[in-house]
C-alpha cells in the first residue's frame, strides 16, 4: 500500500519555488533600489560638463547607464567612468558601498578633495579593483583594508603624508600604484605582507630613507619602479631573491655603493635602469648573465671600470646607456656580435683605443654616441649596415681617416655631429646629397677638397657647419635646401666671391664666412635675409662699399665686418638699426665721419680702429670730424640754380632726419600738470601720440591699456626708480625680434611715468593654450625658444626675462608668440610677488634673483604644459612647485605616451601630431627643468635641439636629453 503523502508532493514542490522566487525578487528589488540611491547620489556630487551621465535616471535601467556594467544577477559589477571630464568632490563613500560592484574606475578625470576615509573600512566590500589615477585629490591615503581587492592605483594625484603602516593588510594586491603624488617618509616595511604583489609603483614622490630590505620577501614581484625620489643607501641584496622580476627601476635618487651581484639572479629581467644616482664601482659580471635583458640604463653615476666583453652574452639586448661615468678602457668587440642593439650611448667617458671595425654589421643600430671620449682611429665603415641608423654623434674624440663610404650612402641619417676630431681628405658626392640629413656638423677637423665644384643636394639641411677644415676653391653657391637657419663656413681656406644665392636663403638666421680668402663686394642680394641675426664676415679680403641694405634687415644683431678692405663712408642708417647691438668694422679702410646712434653709442675703440674715421664719443677713441664751411654751400648755390634746387631736397630731407632724431631722443614736453620728458624709440608714433593721450590711456583698465596701436603701463612709486633703470630701458627699446613685444618709449616727470609697448591682437597664452592644435604648439615653442636665444646669446649683456609662465606670452593672429620682457631691476622674486613660484627655478626661490638659466626653466615648464595640458597652478600638484617636472619625469620614463599627452593633441591622423617629436620634445622640458642649473642647456641648445625634435619622422624607444642629443 502507498502512503498518502506522496501524491501531495508535486504541490509543496511548486509552493516551495513560488515561495523562494518572491523572496529572491524581494531581495532583488530591494538592492536594485539601493544601487540606484547610491549611483543618483554620486552623480548629484559631481559635476558633468560632457553630460556623459545624462541617461542616468528613470527613463532606462540602471544596467543600460553609461558607464555602468552589470553581472548575470542584474546588480552593478562595474563602474567605468575614466576620462569623462568628471569634475567635483567625492562628498561621501556611496559610490565604493555598491554591494555587487567589482571594479570602479574614476581615472584621468578632474575630480579633487580627500578620498573618503571610509573606502577601506567596509571588510565586506566587493571591490576587486579600484583606479583613481590621474585626478586631483588631496589628503592623505584612507587607511583600513578591503580583503579581496587586487588592483589599487591611486597615481598621479595630490596625496600627501605618509604612505600608511596599513598597506600592508591588503593582502590580495597584485598592482599597486601610488607614483606620481606628493608622498613623504619612508617605504613601510609593512608593504612586504603584500606577498602577492606582481607590480609596485612609487615613484616621483618624495620618500626618503633606503629601499627596505624586506622587499625581498615578496616572491611575486614582477616590477618594481620607486624611482624620481630621495632614496638613500645601498640596492638592497634581497632584491636579487626577486626571481620573477623583469623591470627594476630605481632612477633619480641617491642610492650609493655598488650595484649588487645578486642582481645577476635576476633570470626573468628585461629592463634594469639605475641611472641618475651615486653609484660607483665597476658592472658586476653578474648583470652580463641577464640573457633576456633588453634595456640597460646605468647612465650618470661615478660607474668605473672597464665594460666586460661578457656583454656578448645579452643577445637581447636592444638598448645600452652607460654614458656620464668614468669608464675607462677599450669598447668591448663583444658588443659588435649583439644582433639587436639598436642604441648605443657610451658618450662622456674615458674610453680609449679604436671604435670596433665589425661595430654596426651585425647590430640593428638607430642611434649611436660615442662622443667625448678618447677613441682614436678611423670610423668603422659598417656603422651604417643595419640602413636605420639615423643619429651618428662621435665629436670630441680623436677619430682619423676618411669619412667611411658606408656612410656616405647611409640615407637613413638625419643628424651627424663628427666635429673636433682629426678626420681627413674629402666630402664624397654621396655625403653632399643624403636626403635626411638636417644637422651637419664636421667642423674642426682636417677635411679638404673643392667644394664649390660639388653639386649639393640635401633638401632637409637646416644647420650645416664645416669651419676650421682645409677647404680650397669657391663656395658652394646652393645647399639643395632652402631651409637652413645655421650657416658656418668659417676657418676653412675658401677663396672667390661670396655667392649671390646666399641671399634666397630666407630662413637664415646665422651667416659666419670670416677668416677666408673671400674678395669682392658684399652681394646687396645678403640683405633680403630677414631672419638674418648674426654676420660674420670678419678677416678677408673684401671690398667696396658697406651695403646702406643691411639697415633694412629687421632682426640684425651682429655684423663683424673687420679685417678687410672695405671702403667709402660708413652707412649713417646703420646708426638707426634698432635691432643691432654689436659691430665691428675695425682694420678697413673706410673714412668719413662714425654715425652718433645706435650701436655706435659708447663703441668700444677696437671695433672701430685702424681707418680713417672720425667723430663719435670719447669712447670710440676717434678725432673729431672737421666742420664744412659755409661758404662752399652759399658759392655752389650762387653758381649752379639746379645744385641749388637739389640742396633744398637734400635740405629737406636732411630736416626730416633731423626732426626723425629729434623725435627719437629725450625731448621735454609743457602741460598743465608741469613737464614731461618723452623717448620714442618708434619714429612712427612719435607723430600722432602726445603726453595727454598716454596718460588718458593709462586710466582706461588697471594702468594697462589699449591705444591706437599700443599698450601703456603705469609706473608707480617713480621716486623709488634708480637712474640705471631709465638707461637700462633705452637699451630695451633698441630690442628688435619678430617674437618679443617691442617697446616703444617712455613718459615721465616728477608726478608719474609710463612705459607704451607695441600693442599685439591676440590673447596670453595662459588663455588660448589648450585650444591650439599641435601644429600651432610646436610654433609657439619654437617661437619662445628663439626669442630667448636672441635675447640670451645675441645680447650683450643678456637680457633676463625674468618671470617665464604663460602669462608673459601673447600669441598674435598668426599664432606666432611674442614675449613680453619684464622690467630691468624690477624682476627679483623679492620685488614681484605677483609670480607665479612654480614658474621659478629651484635656486631663485632662494637667492631670489634671477639667470639665463631661470629662463630656461620656465620654459621647460611652459614645454610641459603645451605638452601635457597641465599647469602648475593648476592645483594639481599642490605646494610642491617641483611637482609637476616629477610627475612629468615619471610619465614620460614610464606611461604610456596617450596617459600623459594633452588629448587634444593626441597622436592620430586628425592632430598630425608625430609621437616621437612630443618624446623629443618632452625629454628637452625635463632637461631644461633640471634641479641644477648647470645641467640646463642654454638657449641655443634648446632652440637647435627643438628645431631637431620637430624634424624627427621615426624613432625607437624614448631616450633621456643628452647635451650630444
Amino acid at each position: 500500500m502507498e502512503k498518502k503523502g506522496v501524491e501531495a508532493s508535486p504541490v509543496v514542490v511548486v509552493v516551495f519555488f513560488m515561495f523562494m522566487f518572491l523572496f529572491f525578487s524581494f531581495v532583488v528589488s530591494d538592492n536594485a533600489g539601493e544601487e540606484i540611491e547610491l549611483l543618483l547620489s554620486f552623480k548629484s556630487s559631481i559635476r558633468d560638463p560632457s553630460g556623459f551621465l545624462s541617461n542616468w535616471d528613470s527613463s532606462a535601467t540602471f544596467c543600460q547607464w553609461h558607464g555602468v556594467t552589470c553581472n548575470n544577477l542584474s546588480h552593478v559589477d562595474r563602474l567605468d567612468l575614466s576620462a569623462k571630464n568628471l569634475s567635483g568632490k567625492l562628498v561621501s563613500s556611496s559610490i565604493f558601498r555598491l554591494p555587487f560592484i567589482q571594479t570602479l574606475n574614476l581615472s584621468n578625470n578632474q575630480l579633487h578633495g580627500e578620498i573618503p576615509e571610509d573606502v577601506f573600512s567596509s571588510s565586506s566590500s566587493s571591490l576587486r579593483s579600484l583606479n583613481l589615477s590621474n585626478n586631483n585629490f588631496t589628503g592623505q591615503i584612507p587607511k583600513g583594508s578591503i580583503p579581496d581587492l587586487e588592483v589599487l592605483d591611486l597615481s598621479n594625484n595630490m596625496l600627501s603624508g605618509k604612505i600608511p603602516l596599513e598597506i600592508g593588510s591588503l593582502y590580495s594586491l597584485k598592482y599597486l600604484d601610488l607614483g606620481g603624488n606628493v608622498l613623504v617618509g619612508k617605504i613601510p616595511t609593512s608593504i612586504s605582507n603584500i606577498t602577492n604583489l606582481q607590480f609596485l609603483t612609487l615613484a616621483s614622490n618624495q620618500l626618503i630613507g633606503p629601499i627596505p630590505r624586506e622587499l625581498g620577501k615578496m616572491k611575486s614581484l614582477k616590477w618594481i619602479y620607486v624611482g624620481y625620489n630621495n632614496l638613500s643607501g645601498q640596492i638592497p641584496e634581497e632584491i636579487g631573491t626577486l626571481t620573477s622580476l623583469n623591470h627594476l627601476d630605481l632612477v633619480y635618487n641617491n642610492l650609493t655603493g655598488q650595484i649588487p651581484s645578486s642582481l645577476g639572479n635576476l633570470s626573468d629581467l628585461q629592463h634594469l635602469f639605475l641611472y641618475q644616482n651615486k653609484l660607483t664601482g665597476p658592472i658586476p659580471n653578474s648583470i652580463f648573465g641577464l640573457k633576456k635583458l633588453v634595456s640597460l640604463d646605468l647612465s650618470d653615476n661615478s660607474l668605473s671600470g672597464e665594460i666586460s666583453g661578457l656583454v656578448i652574452h645579452l643577445q637581447n639586448l636592444e638598448i645600452i646607456h652607460l654614458f656620464g661615468n668614468s669608464f675607462t678602457g677599450k669598447i668591448p668587440k663583444a658588443l659588435t656580435a649583439l644582433p639587436r642593439l639598436q642604441v648605443l650611448q657610451l658618450w662622456s667617458n674615458r674610453l680609449s683605443g679604436e671604435i670596433p671595425e665589425s661595430l654596426g654589421r651585425l647590430n640593428d643600430l638607430t642611434i649611436l654616441d660615442l662622443s667625448t671620449n678618447n677613441l682614436t682611429g678611423r670610423i668603422p665603415d659598417g656603422l651604417c649596415s643595419s640602413g636605420r641608423l639615423f643619429k651618428l654623434i662621435l665629436f670630441s674624440n680623436s677619430l682619423e681617416g676618411s669619412i667611411p663610404k658606408n656612410l656616405s650612402t647611409c640615407t637613413s641619417l638625419q643628424r651627424v655631429r663628427l666635429q673636433n676630431n682629426r678626420l681627413s681628405g674629402e666630402l664624397s658626392s654621396e655625403f653632399t646629397k643624403l636626403p635626411l640629413v638636417y644637422f651637419l656638423d664636421v667642423s674642426n677637423n682636417y677635411l679638404s677638397g673643392n667644394l664649390g665644384e660639388r653639386k649639393w643636394d640635401m633638401p632637409s639641411l637646416e644647420m650645416l657647419n664645416l669651419a676650421g677644415n682645409r677647404f680650397s676653391g669657391k663656395l658652394p653657391h646652393s645647399f639643395g635646401s632652402q631651409k637652413i637657419e645655421v650657416l658656418d663656413l668659417s676657418r676653412s681656406g675658401f677663396a672667390g666671391t661670396i655667392p649671390r644665392s646666399f641671399g634666397s636663403l630666407e630662413e637664415l638666421m646665422q651667416l659666419s664666412l670670416c677668416e677666408n680668402k673671400l674678395i669682392g663686394e658684399i652681394p646687396e642680394e645678403l640683405c633680403s635675409c630677414n631672419k638674418l641675426v648674426s654676420l660674420d664676415l670678419s678677416h678677408n679680403q673684401l671690398s667696396g662699399r658697406i651695403p646702406t641694405g643691411f639697415a633694412d634687415m629687421p632682426v640684425l644683431g651682429r655684423l663683424y665686418l673687420s679685417e678687410n678692405q672695405l671702403s667709402g663712408q660708413v652707412p649713417p642708417q646703420l646708426g638707426k638699426m634698432e635691432s643691432l647691438i654689436q659691430l665691428n668694422i675695425s682694420h678697413n679702410h673706410l673714412q668719413g665721419s662714425l654715425p652718433s646712434t645706435g650701436a655706435f653709442l659708447a663703441i668700444n675703440s677696437s671695433a672701430v680702429a685702424g681707418n680713417d674715421l672720425c667723430g663719435g664719443d670719447e669712447t670710440s677713441g676717434l678725432p673729431p670730424c672737421k666742420k664744412v664751411k659755409h661758404r662752399d654751400w652759399w658759392f655752389f648755390f650762387v653758381i649752379c640754380p639746379l645744385g641749388a634746387l637739389i640742396l633744398l631736397v637734400v635740405a629737406a630731407f636732411g630736416f626730416m632726419f633731423i626732426r626723425r632724431r629729434k623725435n627719437l631722443e629725450l625731448k621735454r614736453v609743457e602741460n598743465e600738470d608741469g613737464i614731461w620728458e618723452l623717448q620714442f624709440f618708434d619714429s612712427k608714433v612719435s607723430k600722432s601720440v602726445t603726453v595727454d593721450d598716454i596718460k588718458l590711456s593709462a586710466k582706461e583698465v588697471n594702468g594697462i591699456c589699449r591705444g591706437k596701436s599700443f599698450v601703456v603701463k603705469e609706473m608707480n612709486e617713480v621716486n623709488l626708480i634708480a637712474p640705471s633703470f631709465w638707461s637700462e630701458i633705452k637699451r630695451l627699446g633698441k630690442l628688435q625680434h619678430p617674437n618679443i613685444v617691442i617697446l616703444i618709449g617712455t613718459c615721465r616727470s616728477d608726478k608719474g611715468a609710463y612705459l607704451f609697448y607695441q600693442y599685439i591682437e591676440g590673447k596670453l597664452l595662459s588663455e588660448t593654450l589648450h585650444n591650439l592644435t599641435w601644429e600651432k604648439r610646436r610654433k609657439v615653442a619654437m617661437g619662445i625658444a628663439k626669442a630667448l636665444r636672441f635675447l640670451h646669446a645675441y645680447c650683450k649683456p643678456s637680457v633676463i626675462v625674468g618671470d617665464m609662465s604663460p602669462e608673459r606670452v601673447i600669441i598674435d593672429g598668426k599664432d606666432e608668440p611674442r614675449l613680453q620682457l619684464s622690467l630691468p631691476g624690477l624682476f627679483s622674486i623679492a620685488n614681484k610677488p605677483f609670480i607665479s613660484s612654480a614658474y621659478v627655478a629651484p635656486e631663485a626661490r632662494e637667492s631670489k634673483d634671477m639667470c639665463e638659466k631661470s629662463d630656461i626653466y620656465g620654459f621647460g615648464l611652459i614645454l610641459i604644459e603645451l605638452l601635457t595640458g597641465k599647469s602648475p597652478d593648476d592645483g594639481e600638484f599642490g605646494e610642491q612647485h617641483q611637482s609637476i617636472v616629477e610627475w612629468a619625469r615619471y610619465c614620460y620614463s614610464d606611461c604610456h605616451l596617450d596617459t600623459w599627452v594633452d588629448p587634444m593633441i593626441k597622436p592620430s591622423h586628425a592632430s598630425n601630431a608625430n609621437p616621437s617629436q612630443i618624446v623629443e620634445a618632452m625629454n628637452l622640458a625635463l632637461h631644461c627643468t633640471a634641479g641644477d642649473p648647470m645641467a640646463r642647456p642654454s638657449s641655443t641648445d634648446v632652440s637647435k635641439t627643438l628645431q631637431s625634435a620637430f624634424k624627427i619622422t621615426s624613432c625607437g624607444s624614448a631616450l633621456k636629453f643628452s647635451s650630444t642629443v
